[in-house]
């Protein structure tokens, strides 16, 4: 048996799955960081219609 064939593409995988998820953990840190991107430029257009209309919207009547 060749030890160190055998070795070699066992590393090599195990290279090949580190680098597909090194891949998919930095496609993941983009998508979160344009969904926060997207939560505080809404949060953004928020503030700035209360600041426009201060009484509309920024509060809430619960009756039971």
């Amino acid at each position: 048996m060749d030890v160190g064939g055998v070795l070699t593409v066992t590393l090599s995988d195990a290279k090949t799955r580190n680098d597909i998820g090194m891949a998919v953990l930095a496609k993941q840190m983009d998508t979160e960081n344009q969904a926060g991107a997207a939560m505080i430029d809404m949060m953004n257009r928020t503030f700035m219609e209360t600041s426009v209309n201060p009484n509309v919207g920024s509060n809430i009547d619960i009756s039971i």
